[in-house]
């Protein structure tokens, strides 16, 4: 019943897009109208922001290369840190000049930030030319609240988090042909104490398995030559599912699809990172050995005050066991630093953690505090200052040991998948299986295709090749 409630809104959906295309196509300012969609932080965004732009195409839009040309513009935000909120809102901000030159211009924001109750209060009311804001639970109604601009010329906000199963059909419309991205669940359950995801994603909803299947069955076909699949913790899935199926088993299922394809996946949860998961990754056709398993601290004490549900060893002990079956298998991380109460002390355990695990890269972060969360709330003496310091000292640490890495990598050939050019360098970028980037020369050809690179030089995380014979 569930499945033909969606499809019923979808198709609703659709015939809103077929208004809106009419009514676009007089008010837009050339001969067709333009869209600019600029996303903001995590691949999930970005996944939204395909399908924004996938409904985009249906109502006839063509893509502008920036805002001064569109007659639509949509910011799809991220909430996970305050520096990222503070460049949307100056950002939006920024739009009020094209506004007032273009007056029929159509001002949308939506994402993570919208689904915060002071963020979408304040759109409201310090930004009166955006016409749309909406959640990220709503995006499929995007041409709904189009024609409701269009025909009543009144401003649109919708948040809230709607039904309990992922809408399946939403017209993408992908931003490459090598890469794409496949989003396996929403929401997350685990309610860390710094984060402000399960209060703007909603809870955990898992796709239907074999909805996933096809859909990388689908790309593979189509040539795309790596798949990455998202969730906030893709090592929940399954709750919820008629079938008992977990992540171990639908890698498994995705693995057998013939093809050349490789197949990544993030993020992974360490508490319910499993040994399964492990095996099946050391036993697969297509599932590179590298997994993201952010660990965000050393510490026993600052994890349980993060919520995170697992020790220091236990992190280890996923760490000892993937490299058992795994001996080539490596790992990127996320750290934050200066949580609300943490020592230097306890700082240290972080950095003695890194040197142990001796990982590939970090994406890492001073602790950004977000409203509504309980980290918010706590004591934090620790000036920025000093938290700054700590984070000098923690990218001297993952520099050592990503020089050690790419020195060992030199004379070494790896089959890369080329991403792009690099537009300082001229050169090709090319990602190794497990996640390094390598900078070499060649042709446009090989955008898109895998290629044998040969590493010839390492400057600390920086990797430069040729392609070998």
């Amino acid at each position: 019943m569930e499945n033909q409630l969606a499809q019923e809104e979808l198709s609703r959906q659709k015939l809103y897009m077929a208004d809106v295309a009419e009514m676009m196509k007089v008010r837009a300012r050339g001969p067709v109208p333009l869209a600019y969609v600029r996303t903001y932080g995590c691949q999930q965004n970005v996944a939204d922001g395909e399908k924004i732009k996938g409904q985009l195409s249906e109502m006839g839009f063509e893509f502008a290369g920036s805002p001064e040309e569109a007659d639509f513009i949509l910011f799809n935000t991220c909430a996970v840190r305050e520096h990222a909120q503070d460049r949307v809102f100056g950002n939006v901000g920024a739009l009020k000049n094209i506004k007032r030159r273009h007056p029929a211009t159509i001002i949308a924001v939506c994402g993570c930030m919208t689904e915060q109750e002071h963020v979408a209060e304040r759109f409201k009311k310090s930004y009166p030319f955006v016409n749309i804001v909406f959640g990220t639970h709503v995006i499929h109604r995007l041409p709904e609240m189009l024609y409701t601009t269009l025909t009543d010329s009144k401003r649109v906000f919708l948040r809230g988090h709607e039904g309990e199963e992922v809408l399946e059909g939403i017209p993408t419309r992908r931003d490459g042909t090598s890469r794409a991205w496949v989003t396996v669940m929403l929401g997350c359950d685990n309610f860390c104490s710094y984060c402000i995801v399960p209060y703007v994603r909603g809870r955990e909803k898992s796709r239907r398995p074999e909805e996933i299947v096809s859909e990388c069955r689908e790309l593979i076909q189509a040539g795309y030559k790596e798949i990455t699949l998202l969730g906030q913790n893709v090592n929940s899935y399954g709750k919820g599912l008629e079938e008992p199926v977990n992540f171990a088993e639908l890698l498994r299922r995705i693995d057998a699809i013939p093809g050349d394809y490789r197949i990544r996946f993030m993020t992974s949860h360490p508490k319910d990172a499993s040994k399964e998961l492990f095996d099946v990754m050391a036993h697969s056709q297509h599932i590179p050995h590298y997994i993201h398993l952010p660990f965000q601290s050393g510490n026993d004490r600052v994890l349980r005050e993060m919520n995170r549900r697992y020790t220091r060893e236990q992190y280890l002990e996923l760490i000892r066991y993937a490299r058992s079956v795994m001996p080539d298998v490596s790992f990127t991380s996320d750290v934050i630093v200066g949580f609300p109460g943490e020592t230097y002390e306890e700082f240290q355990d972080t950095l003695s953690l890194i040197r142990e695990v001796e990982f590939t890269s970090l994406f890492t972060f001073i602790y950004s505090p977000r409203e509504g969360t309980k980290a918010a709330k706590m004591p934090d003496p620790v000036s920025h200052q000093e938290k700054t310091q700590w984070f000098a000292e923690l990218l001297k640490v993952q520099e050592e040991v990503a020089a050690q890495r790419s020195a060992a990598m030199v004379g070494q050939t790896y089959r890369v998948l080329v991403e792009e050019r690099n537009e300082k360098s001229g050169l090709l970028s090319g990602r190794t299986a497990s996640s390094v980037v390598i900078d070499f020369p060649g042709g446009e050809e090989l955008i898109g295709q895998y290629a044998q690179v040969k590493v010839t030089a390492a400057r600390s995380w920086m990797l430069s090749g040729e392609l070998a014979e």
